[in-house]
């Protein structure tokens, strides 16, 4: 799996994770959709991605090298 794709698997699962804690616990979880929204923006202006410099420690996306993040 390239860095890219599970970049966006994760951003998806953490959207969907969001909104079911907003709906199941407390509406103040609607921050962590919007902070991962805002993540993503920048990150598309940018090229900055905390989450795929993590991933790619991880070991995700080495053999990748059509990858846009963490140039």
């Amino acid at each position: 799996m390239s860095l890219d794709r599970a970049i966006m698997a994760f951003a998806g699962v953490m959207v969907l994770v969001s909104v079911a804690l907003t709906q199941l616990v407390s509406p103040w979880w609607w921050i962590l959709t919007a902070f991962i929204g805002i993540n993503l923006f920048q990150s598309a202006f940018t090229g900055f991605c905390p989450a795929g410099m993590v991933m790619r420690r991880l070991g995700i996306g080495k053999n990748a090298e059509d990858t846009s993040c963490c140039r």
